[in-house]
């Protein structure tokens, strides 16, 4: 029987990058916007706050786009700071790239597993699952899920009693299955 897991996000990550005032690496997102109109043209920013000292960054969304371009929609979340547009852009490829970021997902992800069910069987098949893409070491994930030392999961793998198609050392975040023989 296949089991189904889902690694599910808990919060919001943790923005890495240089603040300018403290040289610490990491920001939270406050959920709020700046908004300003250039006549016809329009700019749009998410703040994000230093963990550290606090100091206020802004990661660039709209630079210099006509107004008319901007769907309607997208212009009140943003006056609304809206905290599922704030979850939206942070996982935005193109806005990481724009503002040369990284997300940091420790502690901002939980594993569910369905319940303890399937410690007793000598065959487990599960099929991970990501809600949202968020880079966790497979091994991390199985010694979680089983409640296993991530000690022993790497032996699994090593004699050949834990497979999956898919590389299980390194980070994934994408879904995938593997099957654990005891």
């Amino acid at each position: 029987m296949l089991e189904n897991w889902v690694v599910v996000p808990t919060c919001l990550p943790l923005v890495r990058r240089r603040c300018h005032a403290c040289a610490s690496a990491r920001f939270r997102a406050s959920g709020k916007f700046r908004v300003n109109a250039h006549h016809k043209l329009i700019d749009a920013w998410l703040l994000v706050l230093c963990t550290a000292c606090g100091e206020t960054a802004k990661l660039a969304l709209l630079e210099r786009a006509n107004v008319r371009s901007v769907r309607p929609e997208l212009l009140d979340r943003l006056h609304d700071n809206d905290a599922g547009l704030t979850a939206e852009l942070l996982r935005d490829p193109v806005v990481q790239r724009r503002n040369r970021i990284a997300l940091d997902w420790d502690g901002a992800w939980r594993l569910d597993t369905g319940g303890p069910g399937h410690l007793e069987r000598e065959v487990a098949d599960v099929s991970v699952r990501f809600a949202a893409r968020i880079p966790v070491r497979p091994v991390r994930l199985i010694a979680e899920g089983f409640g296993l030392a991530r000690a022993e999961v790497e032996r699994l793998i090593a004699e050949g009693n834990l497979v999956s198609a898919v590389r299980l050392r390194g980070r994934l975040s994408g879904d995938f299955t593997f099957t654990l023989k005891r």
